[in-house]
């Protein structure tokens, strides 16, 4: 049984300047220096909220294509849970439009050289681990412990910034990455491993989005691996990039 938090909260207001005196008033000082404020009024509510300790939780089935009803609420898996939230994004759980963006065209072109390196310095595990920096991690901080045992990552950019020694392993990879023009926070390989699962989770933000572009899929094409976003569940495709949000 899928266990879902169906809570809801309304923001509290966050129109007032942060104090000065503080840390995080500080940082709102600095960017109404840098920047017009009408620029960037989103950011000083989610900065303001943030300090508030405010987590926001929403059924967003309404901004779904088509509309979950509200009547459907109590069963839907269509919950928005993001204690760094920005006000007024859209939160739609499949990205259908994705081919249309010119980063995920170009990152699909390269998918047969991402692919042919990945089983290349695959082909040597004993040498990845020797050359590289934490291999294959599981979950390294308590959130993303639902994940489960069977996942493991191989990190390239983390939070902006490239892993330097992972990077220059996979060298067509971290350039077809950079070279597609995709505004990224974090790139990584990611493996499962068989007849195993990933629990419902939020990735805690509604300003990122995931994209996968799946590399090696056990009985590619026949609904074998699938990811389930919201109420709708959806197969991995080698080579076809989707883009989604958790």
């Amino acid at each position: 049984t899928l266990s879902i938090d169906r809570s809801t909260t309304t923001p509290p207001s966050a129109s007032t300047p942060l104090s000065p005196n503080t840390f995080a008033g500080q940082v709102e000082r600095a960017l109404l220096e840098r920047f017009p404020q009408s620029k960037i009024e989103r950011v000083l509510q989610s900065w303001r909220l943030l300090e508030l300790d405010y987590e926001h939780r929403e059924f967003v089935g309404s901004q779904q294509s088509p509309p979950i009803p509200n009547d459907d609420a109590a069963t839907s898996a269509c919950y928005q849970h993001a204690p760094s939230y920005v006000p007024g994004l859209r939160a739609v759980a499949w990205w259908d439009d994705v081919d249309k963006l010119p980063w995920a065209k170009k990152l699909g072109r390269s998918y047969k050289a991402i692919r042919e390196e990945f089983v290349n310095v695959m082909s040597n595990p004993e040498k990845l681990v020797e050359d590289g920096n934490n291999i294959w991690a599981g979950a390294l901080t308590t959130d993303a412990e639902s994940y489960g045992d069977g996942w493991k990552t191989l990190v390239l950019l983390n939070r902006g910034q490239w892993d330097e020694t992972n990077a220059k392993l996979f060298p067509k990879t971290s350039k077809a990455i950079h070279n597609s023009g995709i505004p990224v926070a974090e790139a990584f390989f990611a493996s499962m491993k068989p007849n195993s699962s990933i629990q419902p989770h939020s990735d805690f933000t509604n300003f990122v989005l995931t994209s996968h572009l799946p590399l090696v899929i056990p009985s590619n094409g026949q609904n074998k691996c699938r990811l389930s976003v919201g109420d709708e569940t959806r197969q991995w495709i080698e080579g076809k990039v989707i883009l989604f949000d958790t």
